[in-house]
């Protein structure tokens, strides 16, 4: 049994920062303390002026397989994602084929179980037509994360439109729902309006306008009502707008809430002014937008009415990206990215350790009820990540870990770095190099 004690160590944990020594012993912590006399029975690593916070659990990802394999693959995007401090991701529905059905569901995680090297959880996918499906995922709760639900925003067949459809759901859905809320209706008339007003073809300067903000509070607001009717566990994913902030409340603990909410690391970071420089790099649903919003969500962030912070990783290739506006699929890399991307505002005095932590490790695990996993705790599998904030990181095509092979940050320094990752105890990723001889494990979930 491998056995490490990192020694003399900023724990960052349950909004403390406190230092300690660590002993990992197989997959768990074992000992939080002043620890010695371990002499060569544990390898030790030096905590000092570093900080240990519990690894990365990301609720929202797109790892594209089946049927992508030139965006993505488990394998890939796993990879990409220990090296940037997630331990955990809860991957969507939205493959070729989408995985309708419990039998398409299951495959993935059998492909999971022989090819990811983080721990790994699978969305049930919502159709107009497969609800009989869907409901079978009730009687899974330990088993699967979550449905999930696009919501009046077309995504191939996952587009769920029909409003008996949804009440149905809605009434009969017993494990987290998570939905993606934009309203069609709206996207479509502002796209016929706004192409009324343009000479020349569209460009990603326009998405914003095209999905505005009352596309996604219209969608956002008709899911909360929906869930307040019928008693719904609902999360809505990459929260985006100003607007949908009065939705929300931070005045209730997230382990009470029934209604939760999500923002992603773009919209925390981008604004509509980035889309000059980046284009099509930075086109994603919802869309980025204004830097009123993007200030609108950091202080819900601050308020509570925000509970997790995820990534929303979507990669697609270079040539994809680089079509014309109207034609570039909309998501972007990040989830080698997206911690680091938070330390940034962390060291611009944005944001502290300790509310990372909250919003990206502990607030999944509570929102999600992942067993054993979130926090620095003795029993607990040991799912951790080294941070030195006196090193920076700087972003280069050889470093880049996703299939697709590109990221908006290349070139970009970021001012931290991530030194070594753990998963279950086992050290997989240390100083650039991985060690990916150590699968992940299926999440479980107390409901």
């Amino acid at each position: 049994m491998q056995r490490y004690v990192i020694k003399d160590i900023t724990v960052i944990n349950e909004n403390k920062a406190l230092s300690s020594d660590v002993l990992i012993a197989g997959e768990r912590i074992e000992k939080l303390g002043t620890l010695s006399g371990l002499g060569e029975s544990a390898r030790e690593i030096d905590g000092h002026g570093k900080y240990l916070i519990p690894g990365v659990i990301d609720d929202q990802v797109h790892f594209r397989e089946p049927g992508f394999p030139l965006k993505g693959t488990i394998f890939s995007e796993s990879r990409a994602a220990v090296a940037g401090g997630t331990t955990s991701f809860m991957e969507m529905p939205n493959t070729k084929p989408p995985a309708l059905t419990q039998e398409l569901l299951e495959q993935k995680y059998q492909t999971a179980s022989g090819s990811s090297i983080s721990n790994y959880s699978f969305y049930m996918g919502v159709s107009n037509d497969n609800l009989e499906e869907v409901f079978l995922t009730n009687e899974k709760k330990a088993d699967v994360c979550g449905v999930k639900a696009f919501l009046g925003s077309s995504t191939g067949d996952l587009l769920v439109d029909n409003f008996l459809t949804l009440d149905r759901l809605f009434a009969g859905c017993q494990v987290p729902l998570a939905a993606h809320c934009e309203d069609e209706k709206t996207i479509r008339s502002n796209l016929q309006r706004i192409q009324g007003l343009r000479d020349g073809p569209l460009t990603a300067e326009d998405h914003p306008l095209i999905r505005d903000d009352q596309a996604c509070y219209r969608s956002s607001l008709g899911a909360i009502q929906l869930a307040m009717k019928h008693q719904t566990r609902l999360h809505i994913l990459h929260l985006s707008t100003a607007l949908e902030m009065q939705l929300f409340s931070g005045l209730v603990p997230l382990e009470e809430k029934q209604i939760t909410a999500e923002v992603c690391v773009h919209h925390l970071y981008f604004s509509s002014e980035d889309y000059a420089a980046l284009g099509n790099q930075i086109k994603c649903n919802p869309a980025i937008k204004t830097p009123a919003d993007r200030d609108a969500l950091w202080k819900g962030l601050a308020e509570g009415r925000l509970d997790v912070i995820a990534t929303d990783h979507a990669p697609h290739t270079r040539e994809e990206k680089q079509n014309p506006y109207s034609r570039a699929p909309a998501g972007l890399p990040l989830v080698q990215h997206g911690l680091l991307m938070m330390l940034e505002h962390h060291q611009n005095g944005k944001i502290s350790l300790e509310a990372i932590v909250n919003k990206m490790c502990h607030g999944p695990a509570l929102c999600f009820g992942i067993a054993e996993r979130g926090f620095i705790r003795e029993g607990y599998f040991a799912d951790c990540v080294i941070l030195d904030m006196d090193q920076t990181t700087r972003v280069s095509r050889e470093d880049l870990l996703y299939r697709c092979g590109w990221s908006p940050f290349t070139g970009h320094q970021f001012p931290a770095a991530i030194t070594h990752t753990f998963v279950n105890g086992h050290l997989a990723y240390e100083n650039g190099r991985l060690d990916d001889s150590v699968l992940g494990k299926r999440l479980r979930f107390i409901r």
